[in-house]
């Protein structure tokens, strides 16, 4: 069991799967449904400060290098394109719905990137972010929970 949520944990704070994948692999694996959800939230909120640290110290030094600066500007512009109307339209709550959606290309990473990006206060960009993976991890939960059962 320790073993399974130490590799939820790891799904969760990764740019692969955060808790999208994290939450379903922990509860299919016999991990407490209650634990598993704590862990995995816990492991995407962390994600937000160590990137914002990454951009605002690490980044600076690693734009020196070509190849790093041609794959920093096209994932820039794919969170700038994905999340850019949603936050200029609706601010706060669009970062939070960005990061919400339990689909491939949005979430915490992305969010990050985004709120970087649009200058966004760190305690609001933080506070968003936060709320949108809560929900988006308990829109999964949920449904991962509802087909355990054979309701879904």
């Amino acid at each position: 069991m320790i073993q399974d949520l130490v590799i939820a944990f790891l799904w969760s704070i990764s740019p692969f799967g955060e808790a999208k994948v994290g939450i379903p692999y922990g509860m299919l694996n016999g991990v407490n449904i209650y634990l598993v959800f704590s862990v995995c939230l816990f492991a995407n909120i962390l994600v937000f400060p160590l990137m914002q640290f990454f951009l605002k110290h690490i980044n600076k030094s690693l734009l020196r290098w070509h190849i790093y600066k041609k794959l920093a500007v096209y994932v820039a512009r794919k969170a700038k394109v994905g999340s850019g109307d949603n936050i200029k339209k609706y601010g706060f709550l669009g970062l939070v719905f960005f990061v919400m959606l339990p689909i491939p290309g949005t979430g915490v990473y992305a969010g990050s990137i985004a709120s970087y990006l649009f200058r966004i206060e760190w305690k609001r960009a933080f506070a968003a972010n936060a709320i949108g993976i809560f929900l988006s991890s308990l829109i999964v939960w949920t449904t991962t929970l509802l087909t355990m059962k054979g309701i879904a």
